[in-house]
């Protein structure tokens, strides 16, 4: 199943970013989600703003997996022109955490005369409005647990000479590796009309079984050497036959039970659970983008063959170049017969 979820106010966003940018930023804060670190990262956003110092905030760090979250945290740290930190609901000042890590970045934006100029950036959901909320100590922006909740730009003072420019959640219109798509449904960042909960549930089952054996069966309390023999889809059954998500004649409302389980994993009712490391989710791109790229070659040759088809149909039957009118005429046909 590809998932895609690119609405109107994605494209009015995107254009907002770019003209900000070129009105003068200092840094890009990009906020991601600290259980799907790579997944959450908007290859559009680092498009449009590739040129200014990044801060990567992996947000949301109370719900992941700590020893992932510091792996990823390195990652980002070792780019060029990049620093990353964590935040949760329980930092205490994630103003100043924000502020001395952007200054970090750019030490000589400070005072009234280069007042510090951010932008703030992420995909649906990730919890950058709850964020400006508790920066600025008061409900600044709108907040709610379905994406695409703000709409419009704004911008907050931190200090007297640090400027936040906050931005709608945006996705990016094909996302190339499959599975990032279904990271991205499970924690939340694409709308439901966008996703099938049953298939996106059975694959988040299967990674949880994969990394971290145990956490179902420990929740749903089931037994592991009954869960053994069952694949992902049959587990989903089983979790449903648990919390009583039964229809007439015993059948499992497996709607419902997927709900369960995506609610259940979302509030961290599973575990802290970080989905992805680096270096999966870096082959993992690797190897869609050269997929892509083939994909893309084949099509403009088939493009090319198809002009190549069109521009000789064009030409009169018989038609030579270099042939003169009056060889043509010598044919006795005007052009001949095919």
């Amino acid at each position: 199943m590809a998932i895609q979820w690119f609405p109107g106010h994605m494209h009015l966003t995107r254009q907002a970013i770019l003209a900000r940018v070129k009105d003068g930023i200092d840094v890009v804060i990009e906020l991601l989600d600290a259980r799907a670190p790579g997944s959450s990262a908007n290859p559009l956003i680092a498009s449009l703003t590739q040129d200014r110092a990044t801060l990567k905030v992996l947000n949301k760090q109370d719900l992941a997996d700590p020893a992932r979250t510091e792996a990823w945290l390195a990652h980002y740290n070792s780019q060029p022109g990049t620093r990353a930190i964590g935040l949760d609901a329980s930092v205490t000042a994630p103003a100043q955490r924000l502020i001395t890590a952007c200054r970090e970045l750019k030490p000589n934006r400070t005072g009234l005369d280069k007042p510090m100029r951010v932008l703030i950036c992420g995909i649906p959901n990730v919890g950058k409005s709850t964020l400006i909320n508790t920066l600025t100590g008061k409900r600044a922006a709108k907040t709610g647990d379905e994406p695409g909740i703000t709409k419009t730009e704004q911008r907050i003072a931190l200090a007297k000479d640090f400027y936040l420019f906050d931005t709608p959640g945006m996705l990016w219109p094909k996302i190339l590796v499959e599975q990032c798509g279904f990271h991205l449904a499970a924690t939340g960042a694409v709308g439901r009309n966008a996703i099938e909960e049953e298939v996106v549930a059975e694959v988040l089952i299967g990674r949880l079984r994969r990394d971290y054996p145990g956490a179902l069966e420990a929740r749903y309390k089931l037994q592991a050497a009954d869960t053994a023999a069952m694949n992902d889809a049959e587990m989903l059954i089983a979790i449903g036959r648990k919390r009583g998500a039964v229809l007439s004649g015993g059948r499992i409302n497996l709607q419902k039970a997927a709900e369960i389980v995506l609610h259940e994993f979302r509030a961290g009712l599973l575990g802290r659970i970080t989905l992805e490391l680096p270096e999966e989710h870096l082959a993992l791109t690797a190897a869609a983008e050269q997929a892509e790229a083939a994909l893309q070659a084949e099509r403009l040759e088939k493009k090319r063959n198809r002009r190549g088809r069109s521009s000789r149909d064009a030409q009169p039957d018989g038609d030579t170049s270099g042939e003169s009118e009056g060889d043509s005429d010598s044919e006795g046909s005007g052009g001949g017969e095919a």
